[in-house]
Protein backbone atom coordinates (compact mmCIF):
# COMPACT_ATOMS: atom_id res chain seq x y z
CA UNK A 1 0.00 0.00 0.00
CA UNK A 2 1.40 3.55 -0.88
CA UNK A 3 1.08 6.61 1.38
CA UNK A 4 -2.43 8.55 2.08
CA UNK A 5 -2.14 11.83 1.07
CA UNK A 6 -5.45 13.32 1.00
CA UNK A 7 -9.08 12.13 2.28
CA UNK A 8 -12.46 12.35 1.74
CA UNK A 9 -15.09 11.63 3.60
CA UNK A 10 -18.61 11.22 2.86
CA UNK A 11 -21.14 11.19 5.64
CA UNK A 12 -24.12 9.76 4.26
CA UNK A 13 -27.62 9.40 5.55
CA UNK A 14 -27.10 5.47 6.40
CA UNK A 15 -23.42 4.85 6.13
CA UNK A 16 -20.59 6.78 6.54
CA UNK A 17 -17.38 6.20 4.58
CA UNK A 18 -13.59 7.63 4.69
CA UNK A 19 -11.38 6.79 1.39
CA UNK A 20 -7.95 7.45 1.37
CA UNK A 21 -6.22 8.41 -2.01
CA UNK A 22 -2.21 8.30 -3.19
CA UNK A 23 -0.55 11.15 -5.26
CA UNK A 24 -1.50 9.46 -7.99
CA UNK A 25 -5.31 9.71 -6.98
CA UNK A 26 -5.70 5.71 -6.50
CA UNK A 27 -7.89 4.64 -3.91
CA UNK A 28 -5.43 2.64 -1.53
CA UNK A 29 -7.65 3.10 1.72
CA UNK A 30 -11.37 2.74 2.42
CA UNK A 31 -13.88 2.08 5.45
CA UNK A 32 -17.23 2.50 5.96
CA UNK A 33 -20.09 1.64 8.64
CA UNK A 34 -23.55 2.80 9.68
CA UNK A 35 -24.07 6.04 10.22
CA UNK A 36 -23.49 7.42 13.72
CA UNK A 37 -25.37 10.97 15.09
CA UNK A 38 -22.32 11.67 16.79
CA UNK A 39 -20.52 12.31 13.56
CA UNK A 40 -17.68 14.29 15.12
CA UNK A 41 -16.50 11.37 17.18
CA UNK A 42 -17.37 8.88 14.48
CA UNK A 43 -15.09 11.31 12.04
CA UNK A 44 -11.99 11.11 14.93
CA UNK A 45 -12.05 7.23 14.89
CA UNK A 46 -11.69 7.01 11.08
CA UNK A 47 -8.92 9.16 10.98
CA UNK A 48 -7.41 6.97 13.84
CA UNK A 49 -8.08 3.82 11.80
CA UNK A 50 -6.95 5.37 9.09
CA UNK A 51 -3.80 6.41 10.28
CA UNK A 52 -3.18 2.80 12.38
CA UNK A 53 -4.10 0.91 8.82
CA UNK A 54 -1.78 2.76 6.82
CA UNK A 55 1.45 5.49 6.51
CA UNK A 56 -0.85 8.54 6.79
CA UNK A 57 0.22 10.71 9.69
CA UNK A 58 -1.60 13.52 9.91
CA UNK A 59 -1.78 17.00 8.40
CA UNK A 60 -3.32 16.03 5.00
CA UNK A 61 -6.00 17.91 3.30
CA UNK A 62 -9.43 16.22 4.57
CA UNK A 63 -12.44 17.04 1.99
CA UNK A 64 -16.30 16.13 3.27
CA UNK A 65 -19.50 15.72 1.46
CA UNK A 66 -22.82 13.86 2.17
CA UNK A 67 -25.78 15.34 4.31
CA UNK A 68 -23.34 15.39 6.92
CA UNK A 69 -20.63 17.11 5.96
CA UNK A 70 -21.20 20.31 7.67
CA UNK A 71 -20.69 18.20 11.10
CA UNK A 72 -17.58 17.16 9.67
CA UNK A 73 -15.13 19.65 11.88
CA UNK A 74 -12.04 17.96 10.70
CA UNK A 75 -12.65 18.90 7.06
CA UNK A 76 -10.67 21.66 5.14
CA UNK A 77 -13.52 22.03 2.60
CA UNK A 78 -17.26 20.88 2.22
CA UNK A 79 -17.92 19.74 -1.09
CA UNK A 80 -21.45 18.53 -2.14
CA UNK A 81 -22.28 15.29 -3.20
CA UNK A 82 -22.92 16.11 -6.97
CA UNK A 83 -19.47 17.39 -7.56
CA UNK A 84 -17.83 14.72 -5.40
CA UNK A 85 -19.64 11.64 -7.33
CA UNK A 86 -18.99 12.68 -10.62
CA UNK A 87 -15.21 13.26 -9.92
CA UNK A 88 -15.27 10.21 -8.88
CA UNK A 89 -16.97 8.30 -11.36
CA UNK A 90 -15.06 10.20 -14.25
CA UNK A 91 -11.54 9.20 -12.24
CA UNK A 92 -12.58 5.48 -12.34
CA UNK A 93 -14.29 4.87 -15.71
CA UNK A 94 -12.51 7.65 -17.50
CA UNK A 95 -15.24 9.04 -19.85
CA UNK A 96 -18.33 11.24 -19.00
CA UNK A 97 -22.14 10.31 -19.59
CA UNK A 98 -24.83 9.86 -17.39
CA UNK A 99 -24.41 9.15 -13.66
CA UNK A 100 -27.47 7.46 -11.21
CA UNK A 101 -26.11 7.73 -7.66
CA UNK A 102 -29.31 5.73 -5.86
CA UNK A 103 -28.49 6.31 -1.79
CA UNK A 104 -30.92 5.55 1.67
CA UNK A 105 -32.61 8.54 1.78
CA UNK A 106 -32.45 10.45 -2.10
CA UNK A 107 -31.38 10.10 -5.76
CA UNK A 108 -29.36 11.85 -8.52
CA UNK A 109 -29.41 11.74 -11.49
CA UNK A 110 -25.89 13.91 -12.79
CA UNK A 111 -24.64 14.47 -16.50
CA UNK A 112 -20.91 14.27 -16.47
CA UNK A 113 -19.35 16.58 -19.42
CA UNK A 114 -16.40 14.79 -21.16
CA UNK A 115 -13.55 16.59 -19.00
CA UNK A 116 -15.83 15.24 -16.02
CA UNK A 117 -17.46 17.95 -15.28
CA UNK A 118 -21.49 18.68 -14.21
CA UNK A 119 -23.39 19.64 -16.85
CA UNK A 120 -27.07 19.21 -15.82
CA UNK A 121 -28.47 17.16 -12.64
CA UNK A 122 -31.60 16.43 -10.81
CA UNK A 123 -32.22 14.87 -7.27
CA UNK A 124 -35.14 13.31 -5.64
CA UNK A 125 -34.68 14.40 -1.54
CA UNK A 126 -38.43 14.88 -0.60
CA UNK A 127 -40.15 11.34 -1.11
CA UNK A 128 -38.31 8.27 -0.24
CA UNK A 129 -39.91 6.24 -3.19
CA UNK A 130 -36.79 6.68 -4.96
CA UNK A 131 -34.46 5.74 -2.80
CA UNK A 132 -33.13 2.38 -0.59
CA UNK A 133 -35.85 3.38 1.97
CA UNK A 134 -38.56 2.08 -0.74
CA UNK A 135 -37.27 -0.98 -0.31
CA UNK A 136 -35.67 -0.77 3.33
CA UNK A 137 -38.93 -0.11 4.65
CA UNK A 138 -40.27 -3.56 3.28
CA UNK A 139 -37.61 -5.45 3.80
CA UNK A 140 -38.78 -6.13 7.43
CA UNK A 141 -42.45 -6.49 6.53
CA UNK A 142 -41.85 -9.28 4.07
CA UNK A 143 -39.54 -11.13 6.09
CA UNK A 144 -36.61 -10.70 3.83
CA UNK A 145 -32.92 -9.67 4.50
CA UNK A 146 -32.39 -6.27 2.75
CA UNK A 147 -29.17 -7.69 0.96
CA UNK A 148 -30.97 -10.32 -0.65
CA UNK A 149 -34.20 -8.70 -1.49
CA UNK A 150 -32.84 -8.07 -5.42
CA UNK A 151 -31.93 -12.41 -5.84
CA UNK A 152 -35.55 -12.60 -4.42
CA UNK A 153 -36.73 -10.37 -6.60
CA UNK A 154 -35.57 -11.97 -10.13
CA UNK A 155 -36.04 -15.82 -9.02
CA UNK A 156 -39.42 -14.68 -9.36
CA UNK A 157 -41.27 -15.10 -13.32
CA UNK A 158 -43.93 -13.00 -12.24
CA UNK A 159 -44.67 -9.78 -10.98
CA UNK A 160 -47.51 -7.54 -9.38
CA UNK A 161 -47.98 -4.18 -10.15
CA UNK A 162 -47.54 -1.44 -7.14
CA UNK A 163 -49.25 1.44 -8.36
CA UNK A 164 -48.98 3.70 -5.37
CA UNK A 165 -45.41 6.06 -6.12
CA UNK A 166 -45.57 6.97 -2.42
CA UNK A 167 -43.81 4.56 0.06
CA UNK A 168 -46.54 5.05 2.89
CA UNK A 169 -48.80 4.23 0.28
CA UNK A 170 -47.41 1.26 -1.22
CA UNK A 171 -46.61 -0.23 2.24
CA UNK A 172 -50.76 -0.18 2.68
CA UNK A 173 -51.00 -1.93 -1.05
CA UNK A 174 -47.98 -4.53 -0.06
CA UNK A 175 -49.96 -5.09 3.42
CA UNK A 176 -53.33 -6.12 1.76
CA UNK A 177 -51.71 -8.07 -1.70
CA UNK A 178 -50.24 -10.45 1.76
CA UNK A 179 -53.47 -10.19 2.85
CA UNK A 180 -55.27 -11.78 -0.12
CA UNK A 181 -52.44 -14.57 -0.34
CA UNK A 182 -49.85 -13.37 -2.60
CA UNK A 183 -46.62 -14.48 -2.81
CA UNK A 184 -43.62 -12.41 -1.85
CA UNK A 185 -41.52 -12.98 -4.83
CA UNK A 186 -43.81 -10.97 -7.20
CA UNK A 187 -44.37 -8.73 -4.84
CA UNK A 188 -40.95 -7.78 -4.35
CA UNK A 189 -40.36 -7.78 -8.14
CA UNK A 190 -43.07 -4.96 -8.36
CA UNK A 191 -41.96 -3.23 -5.78
CA UNK A 192 -38.56 -3.01 -7.48
CA UNK A 193 -40.20 -1.87 -10.70
CA UNK A 194 -42.10 1.03 -9.53
CA UNK A 195 -38.48 2.15 -7.63
CA UNK A 196 -36.76 1.86 -11.09
CA UNK A 197 -39.68 3.59 -12.94
CA UNK A 198 -39.03 6.27 -10.55
CA UNK A 199 -35.71 6.65 -11.31
CA UNK A 200 -36.05 6.18 -15.39
CA UNK A 201 -38.20 9.03 -15.02
CA UNK A 202 -35.72 11.53 -13.50
CA UNK A 203 -33.57 10.36 -16.00
CA UNK A 204 -35.82 11.33 -19.00
CA UNK A 205 -36.30 14.72 -16.95
CA UNK A 206 -32.30 15.81 -17.46
CA UNK A 207 -31.96 13.49 -20.66
CA UNK A 208 -30.11 10.59 -21.07
CA UNK A 209 -26.44 10.67 -22.59
CA UNK A 210 -24.44 7.43 -22.73
CA UNK A 211 -22.94 5.48 -20.94
CA UNK A 212 -25.17 5.19 -18.18
CA UNK A 213 -23.10 4.72 -15.05
CA UNK A 214 -24.67 3.62 -11.29
CA UNK A 215 -23.17 4.36 -8.12
CA UNK A 216 -24.20 4.46 -4.50
CA UNK A 217 -25.01 1.49 -2.23
CA UNK A 218 -28.34 0.33 -3.61
CA UNK A 219 -27.06 -0.38 -7.39
CA UNK A 220 -25.58 -3.50 -5.67
CA UNK A 221 -28.79 -5.03 -6.04
CA UNK A 222 -28.87 -7.27 -9.03
CA UNK A 223 -32.54 -6.47 -9.68
CA UNK A 224 -31.72 -2.55 -9.79
CA UNK A 225 -29.24 -3.00 -12.20
CA UNK A 226 -31.03 -5.35 -14.66
CA UNK A 227 -34.56 -3.35 -14.16
CA UNK A 228 -32.45 0.04 -15.30
CA UNK A 229 -31.22 -1.42 -18.52
CA UNK A 230 -34.64 -2.87 -19.06
CA UNK A 231 -36.09 -0.07 -18.66
CA UNK A 232 -34.11 2.52 -20.62
CA UNK A 233 -32.06 -0.03 -23.53
CA UNK A 234 -28.65 1.29 -21.97
CA UNK A 235 -26.55 -1.68 -20.65
CA UNK A 236 -25.60 0.03 -16.88
CA UNK A 237 -21.91 0.58 -15.74
CA UNK A 238 -20.12 0.46 -12.15
CA UNK A 239 -17.03 1.68 -10.44
CA UNK A 240 -15.29 -0.72 -8.63
CA UNK A 241 -16.77 0.59 -5.35
CA UNK A 242 -19.75 2.31 -6.42
CA UNK A 243 -20.95 2.81 -2.49
CA UNK A 244 -17.38 5.02 -2.21
CA UNK A 245 -17.47 7.22 -5.13
CA UNK A 246 -18.68 10.08 -3.06
CA UNK A 247 -15.58 9.73 -0.51
CA UNK A 248 -13.26 8.79 -3.65
CA UNK A 249 -14.46 11.95 -5.33
CA UNK A 250 -14.30 14.08 -1.65
CA UNK A 251 -10.82 12.54 -1.75
CA UNK A 252 -9.41 13.58 -5.58
CA UNK A 253 -10.30 17.37 -4.70
CA UNK A 254 -8.86 16.75 -1.27
CA UNK A 255 -5.40 15.68 -3.57
CA UNK A 256 -5.88 18.89 -5.44
CA UNK A 257 -5.36 21.23 -2.06
CA UNK A 258 -2.38 19.92 -1.68
CA UNK A 259 -0.57 20.62 -4.49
Amino acid sequence: MGKIVAIGIDVGSTTAKIVGVDENGDLIWKYIEPADPRVEDQVDRFLDLAEKATEYQGNIPIVATGYGRNLVHQATKKVTEITCHAKGVFKQLGHGGTLVDIGGQDSKVIVIGPHGEVVDFTMNDKCAAGTGRFLENTAGRLRVKLEEMGEVALSSPDEVQISSTCTVFAESEIISMIAHGVDVEPILKGLHRSLVKRIVAMIRSVGLIPPLMLSGGVVKNPAIRRMIEEETGEKVLLPTYPQFMGAYGAALIALKLRK
